[in-house]
């Protein structure tokens, strides 16, 4: 049995860790994933999200069992009674018995969330490859380096945060720096984003693509610093006069404009010279974000 653990735990730690934390509305899901077509996050039911790691062709037919299981049981019963915690102690049955009667272990870790109508009702499970459940208030890292992504991610995270708040503490605990104490920066292609939308009716899992994980992304990476502004406000501190400044023949802070030759002069240079702008016909519009490639 130590030996199954032992392996099943290896197998885990080779992937990459992934992130449920709560906001003020509803759970993100974050996940470093570069394939747009195998996903480690998907939707399990109605107000049900589901996030793995491990082991892809198992937790694969895990989440497939998982889909017929909420599926028969909203069929039988009502769709109300499926639950998020009737669906962890299920995976957990399913997992303690692979990992007690099988010869080789599912390296898999699995997450179970359900968004609730408030944030006192949500719901965060997470189960190991040994059908051990544990209920995850507010957030959980697991896969990976968990432990190292957990404390990093309590150092962040707080109540009520907005989305964008929320997946900048999730994107820093994931890039904090590892073993070799270098910090993995990931761009839009490289994460898989998605949430359980507590404003949404009936079906509340959503995925964040395209433009919108773009603009998250800008949000959560701090804007450069600008240093020619800098270098020019350090020159004024210093009380150098700036290029354009009055001739020394006139006195600081007069406001008698200069003379004139004649009716016919013009009032200021600006009258004579071109203009400055953009040419006619130019575009200085920007780039937006529609330009984003869909995960």
């Amino acid at each position: 049995m130590r030996d199954k653990a032992d392996y099943a735990r290896k197998g885990i730690a080779r992937g990459r860790s992934c992130v449920a934390l709560q906001y003020a509305g509803g759970i993100l899901l974050v996940a470093p994933n570069p394939s747009s077509a195998l996903h480690k996050i998907s939707e399990i039911y109605d107000r049900i999200g589901f996030a793995a790691v491990g082991r892809y062709n198992e937790y694969e037919n895990l989440r497939k069992a998982g889909v017929t299981y909420a599926d028969i049981t909203g069929y039988q019963f009502d769709r109300h009674d499926v639950t998020a915690r009737g669906i962890a102690n299920w995976y957990a049955q399913t997992l303690g018995t692979i990992f007690t009667e099988s010869p080789k272990p599912f390296e898999v870790e699995i997450v179970v969330a359900e968004v609730g109508v408030s944030p006192s009702d949500d719901q965060i499970y997470r189960i190991t490859f040994d059908g051990s459940v544990t209920d995850e208030p507010g957030f959980v890292a697991f896969g990976g380096q968990a432990d190292q992504v957990s404390a990093a991610l309590k150092e962040r995270y707080s109540d009520d945060m907005s989305l964008s708040e929320a997946f900048a503490a999730a994107l820093s605990a994931l890039s904090a720096p590892g073993n070799n104490g270098e910090r993995t920066e990931f761009a839009a292609a490289q994460l898989e984003v998605a949430i359980l939308d507590r404003a949404r009716d009936h079906r509340t899992f959503r995925r964040i693509r395209a433009a919108r994980l773009e603009e998250l992304l800008a949000e959560a990476r701090p804007a450069p610093t600008d240093e020619p502004a800098a270098d020019e406000s350090s020159a004024e501190s210093s009380g150098s006069a700036p290029s354009g400044s009055a001739p020394s023949g006139s006195a600081p802070g007069s406001s008698t404009p200069p003379s004139s030759s004649g009716p016919s002069s013009p009032s200021s240079p600006s009258d004579t010279e071109p203009p400055t702008g953009p040419a006619p016909g130019g575009s200085d519009r920007g780039t937006g974000l529609d330009g984003g490639s869909p995960l």
